[in-house]
């Protein structure tokens, strides 16, 4: 067995520390404004712990965190939105993911690059468009647009992770289904689909987090506070503590981790399918 020797022992642990450090560093700070109920604005001095150690910045953003709307509301829209947008983004690209990764047929490449081109593009340079679109529909002020909004963008990410994953899965497993009597789409929904399952569901939650933390588009398109999200509640907090300079950060602090909390549950249930499945294999 190589061992690695003293010097580059001790680099690399140097190295993974200042990661640790770099990825824990704002998370403590977060949780620091949180937790501190001494602030009356923007804190004014470097803290590692806070002041006054306080929950009422939580039990405050717990009640009406965005003018009169209750936090029950905001998270039901985060979380309609988020799913929503998962689903729909994961439904609708899976199909056009295995057209892709077996057929070849004219403007194959075309399609692709065009699919590359709008994952990387940045969101604002499709608000016009939208705005005109959903307004036309007549539900630009509703929950819907945003699923529709998020789904779009989530879904040039979806249909390139899922392609690949697919991709993995050898021709051969499907062609044995086929000489046992299979048709395509029982071969799919039993064969491949099972096999590509965990970059699928990779895609689904990287598409939940894009819907779930996004708030610069959604301004565009809510006008009713019953409609915001988590997301823009806290950008609406920010700014208002930039304007008059009246509300605690230890509010937008809680406000996020209290933001966070379905984010870790999530990673919790499908940890075994993240973790395991997609990177070593299934340890089953």
């Amino acid at each position: 067995m190589h061992k690695i020797s003293w010097p580059k022992q001790i680099v690399t642990q140097l190295l993974l520390a200042l990661t640790g450090l770099f990825v824990i560093l704002p998370i403590w700070g977060m949780m620091r404004l949180a937790f501190d109920g001494s602030l009356r604005g923007r804190p004014t001095e470097f803290r590692f712990f806070p002041k006054v150690w306080s929950f009422e910045p939580f039990f405050k953003v717990l009640d009406k965190p965005y003018q009169s709307v209750d936090f029950e509301i905001l998270l039901k829209n985060s979380l309609i939105v988020s799913f929503a947008a998962a689903l729909i983004a994961i439904a609708l690209g899976i199909s056009l993911a295995y057209a892709f990764a077996r057929f070849r047929f004219p403007g194959r490449q075309t399609g692709l690059f065009i699919l590359l081109l709008t994952a990387v593009l940045p969101l604002v340079s499709f608000m016009t468009p939208l705005y005109i679109l959903l307004s036309m529909l007549k539900i630009r002020t509703t929950l819907m647009a945003l699923v529709i909004v998020y789904s779009a963008f989530a879904m040039p990410f979806c249909i390139w992770n899922m392609r690949a994953a697919f991709q993995t899965v050898p021709k051969e497993v499907e062609e044995a289904a086929f000489l046992d009597g299979a048709g395509d789409f029982t071969s799919f929904t039993f064969i491949t689909l099972p096999l590509a399952l965990p970059s699928i569901v990779v895609a689904g939650l990287i598409a939940f987090l894009m819907a779930y933390s996004e708030f610069t588009i959604g301004w565009m398109f809510v006008e009713k506070a019953d409609n915001v999200t988590l997301a823009m509640s806290i950008y609406a907090m920010m700014i208002n503590q930039y304007l008059s300079g009246a509300q605690p950060w230890s509010y937008i602090g809680s406000l996020a981790i209290i933001m966070s909390i379905p984010v870790v549950v999530i990673f919790l249930i499908f940890q075994r399918t993240l973790l395991e499945r997609m990177m070593f294999g299934d340890a089953s």
